[in-house]
């Protein structure tokens, strides 16, 4: 089986999973209205993650000369974060470290400040983060749109699986730009209010900054009762369109049917769904939730909390949906008000308890890309 080890979260509601978790427990969110935010001529409405606080206490744990941008420095401390809680020495040739971001630093494409051309890529973040801790293997990126937190996941699972490794450490991060936020203004996408998932009056999602880390490994030694075990996962694209999802919500369908080869749908406590507060992500998803019989079963989404975090929110999501089931609670579905997806969807406004021990987590993006996960809590 494969285990969580330990995890971390790096958000505008905490600097640790459960400082975050009790804050959405308790339906705290910290996006806000953004004004000029990056010079741009249009207000959003999103979630940052406070910059002084950041390099604060990355000073305490950087001994190196290099100079990190913000999205560097927010991975390597969630990875460190992650670390602390573990014995697990992470410039050992048996851990893999595995990034999964959507943007990475594409801000530096519009002025390098200082830093140099490569830093624009994907791979030399990557490469930095993995030095930091003295990693010699080649790490992987995964981006997959709004999957890549899912995608990278999978990976692990089955690096381990394969015995590539005995440890994958999975930092899903990204940050906001004007690149960023101007890119999902030019789509129409965005609120300037807060997101209202599955909501009948949602105008469109908010965007928001996270890093988070998942630790996983094959050995349950020294590790409590109450551990998560990532079951099953699949991916599927229907390749509908280069900026939506599918119509039908078919793609997620066949990763879901897959996912779910081995457990019935009244084994699940709740599905953590992608719940982007947009009128086709939240209507394709409610199909495909009702094609595979799952729409009867208790459904959140997270967006409300923290926004869109793009590349993190597939790990960072799973990790907040992780702690619920362990506190056996089913988080609400923050500022909804009156259900109103084209296929009627079981939505709780309230938190509930779950006695289940097993969850779903689901993920959709550009390019038609859909990913499930099964996690279930060892008894």
């Amino acid at each position: 089986m494969i285990y969580q080890i330990s995890h971390n979260i790096i958000s505008s509601l905490g600097f640790t999973s459960e400082d975050n978790y009790r804050a959405v427990k308790s339906g705290k969110t910290n996006l806000t209205l953004q004004d000029k935010a990056f010079s741009l001529p249009e207000p959003f409405f999103g979630s940052l993650i406070n910059e002084e606080l950041l390099d604060a206490e990355f000073s305490i744990i950087n001994t190196k000369s290099i100079r990190y941008t913000k999205f560097e420095k927010a991975a390597i401390l969630s990875v460190y974060k992650a670390l602390l809680q573990t014995n697990i020495a992470a410039d050992a040739p048996n851990v893999q470290f595995i990034l999964s971001t959507t943007k990475g630093n594409v801000h530096l494409l519009e002025n390098l400040d200082g830093f140099d051309a490569e830093r624009v890529y994907l791979w030399k973040s990557a490469q930095l983060i993995a030095e930091f801790f003295g990693n010699k293997n080649e790490p992987i990126v995964i981006s997959n749109a709004s999957i890549s937190g899912a995608s990278a996941q999978i990976t692990a699972k089955r690096m381990l699986e394969a015995n590539e490794c005995d440890y994958a450490i999975v930092v899903g991060a990204d940050m906001l730009s004007k690149f960023v936020v101007s890119g999902f203004q030019s789509f129409k996408a965005l609120s300037r209010e807060l997101c209202k998932p599955y909501d009948k009056n949602r105008v469109g999602l908010n965007l928001g900054e996270a890093a988070a880390t998942i630790i996983y490994g094959k050995t349950a030694q020294q590790l409590p009762a109450d551990t998560i075990v990532l079951a099953a996962g699949a991916m599927a694209n229907d390749a509908n369109h280069i900026s939506g999802p599918s119509r039908t919500g078919a793609g997620l369908f066949l990763a879901i049917q897959k996912t779910m080869e081995d457990i019935q749908p009244e084994e699940i406590a709740f599905i953590n769904a992608h719940g982007t507060a947009t009128a086709y992500n939240d209507d394709m998803e409610s199909l495909a939730l009702t094609s595979a019989h799952l729409n009867n079963r208790p459904i959140n989404s997270l967006k409300a909390y923290f926004g869109h975090t793009l590349g993190a929110a597939g790990v960072l999501e799973s990790i907040i949906s992780s702690l619920a089931i362990i506190d056996n609670t089913i988080l609400k579905t923050n500022n909804l008000q009156e259900q109103g997806t084209v296929a009627p969807l079981n939505t709780p406004t309230e938190n509930q308890h779950c006695n289940e021990h097993a969850f779903l987590k689901v993920l959709s993006g550009f390019g038609g890309s859909n990913a499930a996960l099964l996690f279930k809590k060892t008894k």
